[in-house]
Formats: C-alpha cells, sequence, structure tokens
C-alpha cells in the first residue's frame, strides 16, 4: 500500500461544553457513541477499500473530548487505519477524563502524543471559561503520562480571558513549565457567534477579550518558552526539538487529510471536503452506504497560490521572496521589525507574527502573481 495522507478523526462528544466553543461538539449524544465507533470504522475501512486511503503518516483525534470515549472504543477506531512504520498518533484529552490506565491502552496501540486541553491553571479564569479541571488535575495527567511512558504531550493554553490579568497568566505559565512540557500551544481568546461566552459579553456580564492584553501575553510566553529550549515553529505553537506535531505541520505544507466523523474537514487530491455536522447523520449515512461529504470545494489557482504563501508564512519556516514583490513593501516591513529576511525567505518576527495576517495581505497586494510560485511553498488545508 503507498504511502498516504494524515488522518483526522472527530469525536463530537464531551461531558460539559466550554463557554466559548464553538466546536461541532454534544453533551446529549452519548447514546451515539457505540454506533458513531462503528461507523468510524466502516467509514476508514470503506476508504481503505477504495485506495483513498493509504499508510497514514500521522492520526490526530480530536474533538471533542476524544478521552471521554473508552480506550478500547477509541482504539478500535485507530486499529482500522493503515499506518506507516512511523506514524504520529495523537489524542487530545481533558484532564478530567484521561488516566493511567486509559493511557496505557493508548500506549500499546500506538499513540505517540497526547495533548492536555489546559487552558490555564487559575481557578478564576478557568470559571471564566467554563472549564470543570483544576490544577491538580492537570499535575496528575501529566504524571499519568510519564508513568506510561507516551513518547510526547502538548500543553494547551489560551491567553486573554476576562478577569486574567497579566500575574495570573505568568503563574499559569510558571506552573505549566514546572510540568516540563516537550510542547506547549498558547492561543488568543476568540469570542465566536452563539457561544455562552458571547451572550455573556453582550449582556456585559463579561469584558470582551483585551487585543493589547492577549499581545502583551503572547510576547510574554513566547519569551519564557524560549529560554527554556522550546522554540516556535509556527505562530501558537512552541517545542523541544523533535516535538513539533507532524500532523498540524501536515496541514502548513500540503500534506493531504482524510477526514473521518462528524464536521471533520479533509483535503485530498486538490479537493476540500467537510463532513455532515451531526454524529447521528454522520451514522446513517455511513450505515446507509452513503458518503458522509455535506459538500467540497475546489480552488482556484490564485486563491491556492495564496493560502499557500499565507499558511508558510506562519511558520519558522517561512516562505521564499515571492517573483514580483515589491521591495519597498518588503523593506517597509523589515524596518518596522515586522519579518526579517533568512536565506532569501520571509520570516516573522515575533511582533510580527501577532500581525500575521496584515502582513501576508501587505506582501500578496506587493506580489505581482498574488501568491508564491507553486514550488515555493506547498500548503493548503
Amino acid at each position: 500500500m503507498s504511502l498516504g495522507p494524515g488522518v483526522y478523526v472527530h469525536i463530537p462528544f464531551c461531558a460539559t461544553r466550554c463557554d466559548y466553543c464553538a466546536f461541532a461538539t454534544w453533551t446529549d449524544r452519548d447514546h451515539l457513541i457505540d454506533a458513531y465507533v462503528e461507523a468510524c470504522v466502516t467509514d476508514v475501512t470503506r476508504r481503505r477499500a477504495t485506495g483513498e486511503l493509504g499508510n497514514a503518516t500521522t492520526v490526530y483525534f480530536g474533538g471533542g473530548t476524544p478521552s471521554l470515549l473508552d480506550a478500547a472504543q477509541l482504539m478500535r477506531i485507530l486499529d482500522a487505519v493503515p499506518q506507516a512504520p512511523d506514524v504520529e498518533v495523537t489524542v487530545e484529552c481533558n484532564p478530567d477524563s484521561i488516566d493511567a490506565e486509559k493511557l496505557r491502552v493508548y500506549r500499546d496501540h500506538g499513540v505517540t502524543r497526547v495533548s492536555l486541553g489546559v487552558q490555564s491553571t487559575q481557578p478564576h479564569v478557568l470559571a471564566a471559561l467554563g472549564r470543570t479541571h483544576d490544577r491538580a488535575n492537570v499535575a496528575r495527567a501529566v504524571d499519568a503520562v510519564h508513568a506510561t511512558e507516551i513518547p510526547s504531550f502538548n500543553l494547551d493554553l489560551i491567553a486573554g480571558t476576562a478577569g486574567e490579568s497579566a500575574a495570573d497568566f505568568d503563574a499559569t505559565l510558571t506552573d505549566v513549565l514546572a510540568l516540563e512540557p516537550p510542547h506547549v500551544s498558547v492561543y488568543g481568546l476568540m469570542v465566536e457567534p452563539g457561544t455562552p461566552l458571547e451572550r455573556r459579553i453582550a449582556a456585559g456580564q463579561l469584558a470582551p477579550p483585551d487585543p493589547d492584553a492577549q499581545a502583551d501575553r503572547y510576547l510574554r510566553a513566547d519569551a519564557r518558552l524560549t529560554e527554556v529550549g522550546l522554540e516556535w515553529y509556527e505562530v501558537s505553537n512552541w517545542a523541544r526539538p523533535g516535538h513539533a506535531c507532524r500532523h498540524n505541520l501536515g496541514y502548513w505544507t500540503g500534506q493531504d487529510c482524510v477526514a473521518i466523523g462528524a464536521a471533520a474537514h479533509g483535503h485530498t487530491h486538490g479537493v476540500r471536503w467537510w463532513n455532515v455536522p451531526k454524529p447521528e447523520r454522520y451514522v446513517e449515512r455511513v450505515v446507509g452506504g452513503e458518503s458522509p461529504a455535506a459538500g467540497e470545494e475546489r480552488l482556484d489557482p490564485a486563491t491556492r497560490a495564496s493560502e499557500r504563501f499565507g499558511l508558510a508564512l506562519r511558520t519558522r519556516a517561512g516562505t521564499p521572496v515571492p517573483e514580483g514583490t515589491d521591495q519597498a513593501v518588503l523593506g517597509e516591513l523589515v524596518a518596522a521589525g515586522l519579518v526579517t529576511i533568512l536565506d532569501d525567505r520571509i520570516v516573522l518576527t515575533s511582533t510580527g507574527r501577532l500581525l500575521a495576517t496584515e502582513v501576508t495581505l501587505r506582501l500578496e497586494v506587493g506580489t505581482r502573481y498574488h501568491g508564491v510560485p507553486t514550488e515555493a511553498a506547498q500548503v493548503d488545508r
């Protein structure tokens, strides 16, 4: 079987829904779990039979809360996926629903990294986010990861929650770094439409995120993470050597990705596609022998080039200077401290990462071909 794409498996079940979450997740569909797992296995098996799914180089279980499922259920899906010998397998976990027993099952079935949703270690910040875990649960989860010898793990943080002070965020960083993680992700809090967080802000119960405070948190995180040997490799991600998430790098470097599960998004052979959002509908489609895809999109060359350029620019490798770049525009961005030129590649500075979208637009406007040549950056998602 030929070398295949990455595989993303969406597990849409949660015990509770976080106030800021806009993902396709459900807290009242536990009765569907067995049928959903079976549908995912069937979906994978069919894609193997048609040749769409070759030996996966990465597999990523996201959600929702994959760790909410019984470990044997989740691993049934993983076992169905054809895998390259050095496959990277990631499972997103909630500190409340992971333990050493589950992690041992994960390890025995080939899971190589877990991603723990920490967000903060400060109780009032966690409460503002609608999270149910605490600092002690995070420490127990990390201890369990070490005890089961899963090779790598990530700790996810959110910056800029209402009521979070600079001291709160710094305390979270101190707590997280004490756990010696090989990978850390830091995201600014986004207020998504239709979420409880949006309603609370609209009602005046919470203040909206302060962009300046989020920028300060980001720069502080970058400095402290870099200081202990965690190097940034994408705008929101830092890792020790050998611990960058290969699955996420696949999104930024153009690897095809097969989507399994409700609401999962995939990209294969130049076509972007997404599955039906509700788990019951996904099960119905698969059981009925139908494709679970709800729609697809074929991008024209100019749009693909633009996306490739923007995504490549988000990474530490940056992008080659596009043909036809307006050197005056590029010079202004360098003078402003937003980008540097390293080996004829444009690379964002820490300040430039805060303005990645604006920098990308300015460079595209000043570039003859509205993006980079195809051979320069193979990036799409």
